[in-house]
């Protein structure tokens, strides 16, 4: 009978996540990640300056895509901040190893905005001459956002005048090949090397960031990474711990 109990105990604490997993399968607002997927080229954006620009001439090297609004109150300032963040950091040259592409989903906003935005950041930060030619900004009209969102498997919901969206980073190989998306709002140095390092060959691979990000902690009188060792011990003992427990209630008593 208490074996039955425990068994009881333990499946009822895996539900979650098995209704997790059939949430993520009717997938409304998030990622819906399509690795290996190509994404149409010949879609065509509105540059800063307010000319049409086709993705295909822009692809000549490993692609980070991101899609935000510039309006946003939200998630998209914090995502834009890791971004920046990331590329300062990294020591991959931004606009020669890789590039940058932030798209507005929200085809009510025009290239005054987007040029705006980039200005913003951009000054801000200590690569600013190079993120000013590798990272770009860019407006789409409603056609060619649902073409790329759906290709990315990037899914939002509009709430009155704003949205509902995810944060998320979708690094693309120099032929517009899907390789990963990395999800978060802050991003490790180390991780965003090997994922362009992997991209530019077109190898791709699964998201890995929120293991990375538990692993490591940020120490801000090094100012880099380290892994933090207490946590992982700690979950280890806490594991191990567990399964001595579960051995000890549910073998037979002599």
């Amino acid at each position: 009978m208490k074996k039955r109990t425990i068994l009881f105990i333990c499946l009822a604490a895996l539900m979650p996540l098995y209704g997790q997993d059939l949430a993520q399968q009717s997938l409304e607002i998030g990622v819906e990640e399509k690795l290996d997927n190509y994404i149409p080229l010949d879609a065509f954006l509105f540059n800063i300056e307010g000319d049409t620009v086709y993705l295909r001439d822009l692809y000549d090297k490993p692609t980070i895509i991101n899609f935000v609004y510039y309006r946003c109150p939200g998630i998209c300032s914090p995502l834009m901040d890791g971004l920046a963040e990331v590329i300062d950091q990294s020591d991959l040259v931004i606009g020669e190893d890789y590039q940058a592409i932030t798209i507005s989903f929200d085809p009510r906003e025009g290239s005054e905005l987007a040029l705006r935005k980039r200005n913003n950041y951009q000054n801000l930060m200590e690569k600013k001459e190079l993120a000013g030619e590798g990272w770009t900004f860019y407006t789409a009209d409603s056609a060619n956002i649902a073409r790329l969102t759906d290709a990315i498997g990037f899914r939002y919901k509009a709430v009155g005048n704003d949205f509902i969206h995810s944060a998320t980073l979708v690094v693309t190989s120099p032929e517009g090949k899907i390789t990963r998306y990395l999800n978060g709002i802050y991003f490790l140095p180390f991780e965003l090397k090997m994922t362009i390092l992997d991209a530019s060959e077109g190898k791709s691979g699964p998201t890995i960031n929120k293991v990375l990000q538990y692993c490591y902690s940020f120490d801000p009188e090094g100012q880099e990474y380290v892994l933090n060792i207490t946590k992982i011990a700690g979950t280890l003992i806490i594991f191990f711990g567990l399964v001595i427990f579960l051995v000890l209630v549910l073998k037979k008593k002599k």
